[in-house]
């Protein structure tokens, strides 16, 4: 009986470990989004060329988003994946957000939703694996001329 308790209690132990990551880094992107600190950032029209660069440093980027056909907007900016991980992009507004290698391959989401239980600024919570490398992050098209975004590793030991 003692061995199942503690089997028990090793296995809720981990299961709460392991949700409190995820916990743990949605409240980091709620803290960025709500109080920043922000960097003012436009969007290139274009997918290619030199981009402006956001990257995962703790800081709320505050995206200009050119206007596009139709009375949509969309803009592309570069982030510099600097380790192979996991990254969590939070957008502060619903807007389609996607991540292209520098081949040009899309790069498939693990996760995305429209919200988070940490915080109602999250608009916008997608997890991509990453390699070392630079992407091409592409918003839109959307109603909305602007997004606030905040990279984080899912992983990552806080410091600021």
């Amino acid at each position: 009986m003692m061995k199942k308790l503690l089997s028990a209690c090793l296995l809720s132990s981990a299961l709460l470990v392991g949700c409190g990551e995820s916990n743990e880094v949605d409240v980091e992107g709620c803290e960025h989004l709500a109080e920043g600190p922000a960097v003012a950032v436009t969007a290139s029209a274009s997918t290619s060329g030199t981009l402006p660069s956001v990257g995962n440093d703790h800081k709320r980027y505050d995206i200009t988003l050119p206007a596009g056909t139709g009375g949509n907007y969309t803009g592309s900016v570069s982030f510099a994946a600097a380790e192979a991980t996991d990254y969590v992009f939070f957008l502060g507004a619903d807007v389609s957000l996607t991540v292209t290698s520098s081949s040009g391959q899309a790069v498939a989401f693990e996760e995305s939703a429209k919200s988070s239980e940490q915080c109602g600024d999250i608009k916008g919570r997608y997890v991509a694996p990453l390699e070392v490398g630079t992407y091409t992050l592409t918003f839109g098209p959307a109603s909305q001329s602007s997004v606030s975004l905040v990279i984080e590793e899912s992983e990552h030991d806080h410091e600021h």
